[in-house]
């Protein structure tokens, strides 16, 4: 009987050892099974999840527009006072600009025609274009038709070629071309070169160490975001990644935007900061973009401009990355658009302007969030299987310490108990 016992309590610490040492080996192995099964998932060929993703999102994106509704528009153009702003949306503003070699023929139709540098349009007229009666006056051959967002409507902003991973896994859906080129020929230095991938989704195995880098052609630059905090989407972990104001600011605090810098006057000499000159992006049109409220500006940005209240929760942009495959799950692109005002004696109604205006007329939010059926999918199919592979290791560990453990002292007990 004694035999027995002590054999039966020997033969269930075997097998807690065996457990516990199985779901030990498992882990390593799991893990190497999840990077092969991930790695074969996440490369861009039809058939896997990435390609499908890359193709339809099935992310429900949404788009705001608010506008800058100036509010003292004669005392800014009589007194160079401060423009007092209240926001309203969702409408947009898009200017007149003049070259600089037809100042005396435009001023003579501003005159005549009692034409203001403040229009008044209907919302689809102003994003998606309108047929500005002055420019049909200008002795010149340019478009008629303006908008902020004409002629982009409905229309792709470039090709795009990315790499497909199939070779190295860690280029995937890295962009090699954009519209044919590795460069923009915007900036100079490494300014203008074209790094990471469109930012719908990174190579897999996401770090929070990482510099997320990303290209976007709305800012004309390539920029980057680093880590935040853990966010719970619809059930699935994601890292959230943000914009950091590092990445705006000015040469002396980070020497590497000093190929951002452009004019002197205007960046009072690369000290100013929080706003990207992209006129050469847009055929020399006086065009600034930064975050809404010139969020992250250096303070001599929004000192002229009454009206702003810039804060983190509604005017940063993030990412909300899924680690294990990279996608992009959830996002908030928010982006404001400025002109560029400056005092003219050739030009009337800005004679008596005794300073530059950086003017906000409009910000974007542009928001996009996986879709129930998209999150149900990969929770079934990505974060589901991995979650259950972790809790059968943990059990099968956990399951099989605890036998080990207690059959031994079992034993050990009645060993004792047997010499005695």
């Amino acid at each position: 009987m004694g035999c027995d016992r002590n054999c039966g309590l020997i033969a269930g610490a075997v097998i807690g050892a065996v457990l516990a040492v199985f779901g030990g080996i498992l882990m390593p192995v799991g893990d190497l099974l999840i990077q092969k099964t991930i790695k074969k998932q996440v490369v861009l060929e039809e058939g896997t999840i990435a390609f499908k993703n890359w193709v339809k999102t099935g992310t429900e994106v949404y788009r705001q527009f608010w506008i800058f509704d100036v509010q003292n528009p004669q005392e800014v153009m009589m007194n160079s006072s401060n423009i007092q702003v209240k926001q309203r949306g969702p409408y947009t503003y898009s200017p007149m600009v003049p070259s600089s070699n037809l100042h005396y023929q435009l001023e003579q139709r501003l005159t005549t025609s009692q034409f203001s540098i403040w229009l008044w349009q209907t919302l689809r007229e102003l994003l998606w274009g309108y047929r500005d009666p002055f420019l049909s006056l200008v002795p010149y051959p340019v478009t008629t038709t303006v908008g902020l967002f004409y002629p982009y409507n409905n229309t792709a902003d470039g090709v795009y070629k990315v790499f497909n991973g199939k070779d190295n896994i860690s280029k995937v859906a890295i962009i090699d071309t954009y519209k044919g080129k590795r460069n923009l020929s915007y900036w100079e230095s490494h300014c203008d070169m074209i790094n990471g991938t469109d930012a719908a989704s990174f190579p897999p195995f996401v770090e929070k160490s990482q510099v997320l880098q990303f290209f976007s052609s709305d800012i004309c630059r390539s920029i980057y975001a680093v880590f935040e905090s853990d966010v719970n989407l619809k059930g699935i972990p994601v890292y959230r990644f943000v914009l950091p104001s590092k990445a705006f600011a000015s040469p002396v605090e980070n020497p590497d935007n000093y190929c951002f810098c452009t004019e002197k006057i205007i960046s009072k000499n690369c000290t100013s900061y929080g706003v990207l000159d992209i006129s050469k992006c847009k055929e020399g049109r006086p065009v600034y973009i930064s975050l809404p409220h010139f969020l992250y500006a250096s303070p001599d940005v929004s000192e002229p401009i009454d009206g702003l209240n810039p804060n983190e929760e509604e005017h940063r942009t993030y990412l909300d990355i899924e680690p294990i495959t990279g996608f992009t799950l959830q996002f908030a692109k928010r982006l404001q658009v400025n002109l560029l005002v400056k005092p003219s004696e050739k030009i009337q109604v800005l004679k008596n302007l005794k300073r530059n205006y950086i003017v906000p007329i409009l910000w974007l939010n542009e928001t996009g969030t996986i879709g129930d059926e998209k999150a149900n999918m990969f929770r079934s199919q990505v974060t589901g299987k991995i979650n259950l592979l972790g809790l059968i290791e943990m059990i099968l560990l956990s399951v099989g310490v605890v036998m080990f453990v207690a059959f031994m002292i079992s034993y050990c007990a009645c060993r004792s108990k047997t010499i005695k």
